[in-house]
């Protein structure tokens, strides 16, 4: 059978499963906001697995494993997929824990065991059916495989480094205020 004619198959069963489940379930409806079932929970795992094509999954990485390169994936992480993931990989964020199916822990074992291609693919393709969008695009290989490496590198963060990301992580305007009212502040510039 052809690849997508697996990947129509797994849709076909996944919107019958979710038909049949609508109407056992359906007086509470479809929300992201309840803890998913282990049947869905099964198939996201699914999924995730028939993302990557089985010649993705024995992609190595071509990018030399360096404190620099390390920390340019730290530094990605940190601005562009914390959001999602948190600093440490949890999904233990306000996004990660409202998504359905949830955020994964990128530290888990689950994770940690895909292949650095598979972990290669879903950034630059995403997941269908998941909260997890494709970020490749022209230019982009190099930095997905940075942080490929910086993925590896979850499990084992030390606190230095959690501080660094957590200066690099994004910020609203109100943060940004507060921060700069504090450095005001701090160098004696009070006088507002």
């Amino acid at each position: 059978m052809k690849r997508s004619s697996w990947v129509l198959a797994v849709i076909l069963i996944i919107t019958v499963v979710g038909a049949l489940s609508w109407v056992v379930f359906g007086s509470g409806g479809f929300s992201a906001r309840q803890e998913p079932s282990g049947l869905e929970k099964f198939m996201a795992l699914a999924a995730r697995n028939l993302a990557a094509s089985s010649k993705a999954k024995t992609l190595r990485n071509p990018i030399a494993l360096t404190p620099a390169v390390l920390a340019e994936g730290r530094a990605h992480w940190a601005d562009h997929c914390a959001v999602c993931h948190a600093n440490d990989g949890s999904g233990n964020t306000e996004m990660g824990r409202h998504m359905y199916p949830r955020a994964p822990d990128m530290r888990s074992s689950g994770t940690q065991s895909l292949t650095d291609g598979e972990l290669f693919f879903i950034i630059e393709n995403g997941i269908r059916l998941s909260g997890m969008p494709g970020w490749g695009g022209q230019g982009t290989e190099t930095d997905s495989w940075k942080l490929v490496h910086f993925t590896r590198r979850l499990p084992s963060l030390q606190p230095e480094e959690l501080r660094e990301m957590e200066r690099l992580n994004p910020k609203g305007p109100e943060e940004r205020k507060e921060e700069q009212e504090e450095e005001e502040f701090l160098k004696g510039d009070n006088n507002k």
